[in-house]
């Protein structure tokens, strides 16, 4: 039997191996600076031509960019799932809102159920801070723009996602954060104007959230958000029915002064 050279793995495959784990587990985020090089060498115990050879592999994996003077950068292309002008179709297209907010029910409803399962002490903080600056926007009423508030209940949200431990559900998130961030903001805009109660019902909804992920109820984390999403859906669906009763009213009323 013909038996192979095994060859000895490069101490810089091994440097690739961890921050490419780093970027997939989320520790690196898109265009996120790496340490310098004499600090990261010194962190993972290698010598700086061996960091240096590691960085060039992963900068022809598009996994990072070097910038002349300005250090090494995880590549900012790999937090956007969508561009920026399919960004603005997407946002002002009601259909789009509809579709996304059918996206969330699967997507938001398992990053919640493996959060409860999955959640390390470090998530567990990490989802009260975000928790908390929400409510903090919450009890903040006429005193908060709808921008403020919406990039807390997305951070929040993007909080249950890194706590999954799920690589695919997190980057998905993440990728998709500008448009959840947007489409929260028009959500609860017209919202807040259709129903009275739209503020409480939500900060409700959000603490039942956060307590059934915090006590590992997974299931019913997870039923959780289904009912978030569902009465989000449902409260808007009564706006665009009351926005073509109002379109309709003002075509009658637009024929009959032509009529005149």
């Amino acid at each position: 039997m013909e038996v192979g050279m095994v060859r000895p793995r490069r101490l810089a495959d091994d440097i690739v191996t961890q921050l490419e784990a780093m970027i997939l587990e989320g520790t690196l985020k898109a265009g996120e600076r790496l340490p310098a090089e004499r600090a990261l060498a010194e962190q993972f115990g290698v010598s700086r031509p061996s960091l240096r050879e590691a960085i060039h592999k992963l900068a022809a994996k598009g996994l990072l960019v070097s910038r002349h003077g300005g250090g090494n950068f995880v590549a900012e292309s790999l937090g956007s799932t969508f561009s920026d002008p399919l960004l603005h179709l997407l946002e002002n297209n009601d259909d789009a809102q509809r579709d996304l907010l059918e996206f969330r029910h699967t997507l938001e409803g398992s990053c919640a159920y493996y959060a409860a399962l999955r959640a390390t002490e470090v998530d567990r903080q990490r989802l009260t801070e975000a928790f908390e600056a929400l409510q903090s926007c919450y009890a903040r009423e006429g005193k908060v723009t709808r921008a403020e508030e919406g990039a807390a209940d997305a951070q929040f949200h993007l909080a249950i996602a890194e706590a999954s431990h799920n690589a695919v559900l997190l980057h998905t998130i993440r990728g998709l954060f500008d448009l959840l961030r947007r489409n929260v903001v028009t959500n609860i805009g017209g919202m807040y104007a259709l129903r009275d109660e739209t503020r409480d019902m939500l900060m409700s909804q959000h603490r039942e959230l956060y307590e059934t992920i915090m006590a590992r109820r997974a299931d019913e984390a997870r039923n959780v958000i289904h009912r978030h999403i569902n009465y989000v859906q449902e409260v808007l669906a009564e706006g665009q029915q009351e926005a073509r009763r109002l379109a309709r009213a003002q075509r009658r009323h637009g024929d009959k002064v032509k009529g005149l």
